[in-house]
């Protein structure tokens, strides 16, 4: 397993450094990514704004799925995945969150609209799920894993309407580049999709090590309760 991740680590870091020339590439350059016409150099950010936004949505519908699991079998395991992918989920979503902003104020003129749908639906979306992992740090409750699977599931309710809240609203954000109906160089595709593999084998890398911690860190915690349990009986 250690071997694993080592790869994975080695996997990860070359397919970012990659991902970062080829979204920073100038179109002279070898390999270089087209420049937009309309937004110009700070298009490039969509490359990370994006993905990191698939990634969230995608660790999510993980931690619903585990979610699901553990309220149908209580599985300790399920529980952990459901914990880990919420926290890694969130980090993605804060740099979306963070980007977004960064790309609207020189291409709208503003930092945020507080009438985008798409914008509050994400906030929104994000403080449900800072709110479940608030309620797994401070919760010593026996029902806390249970409560939490349940705003789990509410929150993952909120992620289709995320991403489709652009084909039925009107937003600043562009239409779709890639599904209904949208349009996008090929290069600019391929440095897309590229970016996404290699934030998803960073969450990956990420996820696994947060996992095995996880699962050391209870491992722990019951030899103690044991340990303490055994000390204080006559």
């Amino acid at each position: 397993m250690k071997r694993g991740i080592t790869i994975l680590a080695v996997v990860t870091s070359i397919m970012l450094c990659l991902a970062l020339y080829f979204a920073l590439a100038q179109p002279d350059w070898p390999l270089g990514t087209p420049t937009e016409r309309t937004m110009g150099y700070v298009q490039r950010i969509f490359y990370y704004h994006v993905p990191s936004a698939w990634t969230a949505f995608l660790l999510f519908f993980i931690n619903l799925g585990a979610s699901i699991v553990y309220l149908a079998r209580r599985s300790p395991k399920a529980d952990i995945v459901a914990l880990v992918s919420a926290e890694v989920g969130v980090v993605f979503c804060t740099v979306v969150l963070v980007t977004g902003p960064i790309w609207a104020r020189p291409v709208w003129g503003i930092w945020w609209d507080a009438d985008d749908i798409r914008l509050q639906s994400t906030l929104i979306m994000w403080l449900i799920y800072i709110s479940y992992l608030i309620l797994r740090r401070v919760s010593t409750s026996s029902l806390t894993a249970v409560v939490a699977a349940v705003v789990a599931i509410l929150g993952a309710l909120l992620v289709p309407f995320v991403f489709f809240s652009i084909w039925f609203y009107r937003t600043q954000h562009p239409s779709p580049v890639i599904a209904h109906g949208g349009s996008l160089d090929p290069h600019m595709a391929f440095v897309l999709l590229f970016n996404w593999a290699a934030f998803l084998c960073l969450a990956g890398l990420v996820c696994w090590t947060r996992y095995r911690l996880e699962i050391a860190k209870r491992q722990v915690e019951e030899a103690q309760a044991l340990e303490s349990l055994m000390e204080t009986s006559p």
